[in-house]
């Protein structure tokens, strides 16, 4: 299974918004996926560790390296699909890689 972290600066709203599409997203496009949402701020290091890929609302500059690719899915938020589509599109490669 894919460990997705989505993230957002109040870990409450937008970011439980993009943990529920990509999930069901990624189920639609034939994919096992689980997606945990946090704050910002509460990430480090340690934590991003255990993800495979990184889908903050934004782009995001850590005091540390992030080795794991990251996708920016604010979009999603819009439920626009010309929009959002290419987000889904991007972490669906990167989940074909990992897998």
């Amino acid at each position: 299974m894919i460990k997705i972290l989505a993230a957002c600066g109040a870990g409450i709203n937008s970011s439980h918004q993009i943990k529920t599409a990509i999930e069901e997203e990624m189920k639609k496009r034939g994919y096992d996926v689980a997606v945990d949402a946090v704050v910002v701020k509460d990430i480090n290091q340690e934590m991003m560790e255990r993800y495979d890929i990184f889908t903050p609302i934004s782009k995001i500059k850590f005091s540390f390296d992030v080795d794991i690719p990251m996708v920016e899915a604010g979009p999603i938020l819009y439920r626009i699909p010309a929009m959002a589509n290419p987000v889904f599109d991007e972490i669906e490669k990167y989940v074909k890689e990992i897998q």
